[in-house]
């Protein structure tokens, strides 16, 4: 009689129960099996296996409702990346420098940089111009020169944001000025009486706070560009703003001088006061910045040391979440990957610190100022890079280095 046939090797099968087999395997597991053959290779390659993973890893590019923000980079990569983000090993660069005005302090007139990345360009305040530098091959640093400058007020931009093509700045002036990148349109107007602190841009509507005490909406419409359309009387300097994902409200970050909160969410359609934030602030806990991860998720942080972790949907007399900056530092500003990871920027010695959501004391600190101490003035980071921008410097910390 003829010979049994051997049994046909488990990687015979077909791809979709191969699959289904292989997304039972941790990292660990499929690196292993990315060993055994060409086939079982590409197949443990496919970013279906990696995405599981990638979703509980620090900046792998997924929001916690799932959402991909870094489409277009394989998966797998981004989760050797985010172990990188996670034991801190990286490569350090100073990417540009310029002269300090001044010792730097919310409390008067300064350079503060501020920042944003959009795709390949890196846009960075600079006294009263922003500048557009392109980034180099494979992220690790800037043009030495910038490819656009835009410029229009008559003191330092305070803040800006890029949005849709467009940048709105707001100023030591008192002005707003918006800039379309690609072209030659620009608008300005007056918009307060003091500095414009803080801006913030969407869905036609500009929202800006100032050290004059108010928060004010502004329109973009056709034929009513500049005109404002509610003025918020916030009884203290605002220090940061933001408008909630759905376009129905914003909040306000204040200097916390009175026996108001500073943290107090506003109707975007008619200026009245929603809900204030917090019940535990003590007085002189400014907050500096605030960040929406969805239309109920919103981070804060500021002068007390804390950054604050609210849920609107269950409370808004405590946070749901809390860190304290282990050195007792005021908190300059915060980003988040809008799933597990937070970075922040300490106002001491250029500290950058890495959170990880699910822990409750800080994963990895970066100092960056040396020999003198700098704020932290704005930070971004991407899933290979974080930009940090201090008081006479930009650096970047490179994770992709093993």
């Amino acid at each position: 009689s003829r010979a049994a046939s051997p049994p046909s090797p488990v990687w015979a099968l077909p791809e979709e129960l191969l699959l289904l087999i292989c997304s039972y395997l941790d990292a660990q597991a499929l690196g292993r099996l990315a060993q055994v053959c060409r086939r079982l290779r590409f197949l443990s390659s496919r970013d279906v296996l990696w995405r599981r993973i990638a979703r509980g890893c620090l900046n792998s590019g997924f929001t916690q409702l799932g959402t991909d923000l870094a489409a277009g980079i394989p998966v797998k990569e981004r989760v050797k990346v985010s172990q990188n983000w996670r034991h801190g090993r990286c490569r350090r660069e100073t990417v540009l420098k310029w002269k300090c005005k001044q010792v730097a302090s919310f409390s008067s007139s300064f350079l503060m940089p501020w920042m944003e990345l959009d795709g390949e360009y890196l846009y960075l305040s600079q006294a009263e111009n922003i500048q557009a530098y392109h980034l180099c091959a494979e992220e690790t640093g800037l043009q030495c020169h910038p490819q656009a400058i835009f410029s229009g007020h008559q003191e330092d931009v305070c803040r800006f944001v890029l949005v849709n093509s467009h940048i709105v700045s707001g100023g030591g002036d008192g002005s707003i000025v918006l800039h379309k990148i690609h072209g030659s349109y620009s608008v300005k107007f007056s918009a307060h009486e003091q500095e414009v602190n803080c801006v913030d841009f969407q869905g036609g509507l500009i929202v800006s706070g100032s050290r004059d005490r108010t928060a004010k909406v502004w329109s973009l419409s056709a034929g009513r560009v500049g005109q404002c359309l509610h003025t918020v009387q916030t009884e203290d300097r605002v220090w940061s703003i933001a408008i909630s994902p759905l376009l129905s409200s914003f909040v306000t970050g204040t200097a916390c001088c009175g026996h108001t909160s500073p943290l107090r969410i506003w109707d975007l359609e008619s200026g009245q006061l929603l809900t204030c934030l917090g019940t535990d602030f003590h007085r002189g806990a400014g907050v500096l910045d605030v960040f929406y991860e969805t239309p109920s998720l919103l981070l804060s942080c500021g002068y007390d040391t804390y950054i604050r972790y609210w849920d609107i949907r269950t409370s808004t007399r405590k946070c749901v979440q809390e860190w304290e900056e282990p050195h007792d530092s005021a908190l300059y500003c915060i980003r988040s990957d809008k799933n597990h990871m937070i970075a922040s920027g300490s106002s001491y010695y250029g500290v950058v610190r890495l959170w990880d959501k699910r822990q409750t004391r800080c994963l990895q600190s970066f100092h960056l100022s040396s020999p003198t101490s700098s704020p932290v003035y704005c930070l971004r980071f991407s899933t290979t890079h974080l930009y940090a921008a201090l008081a006479s410097a930009l650096h970047v910390l490179d994770f992709t280095a093993s």
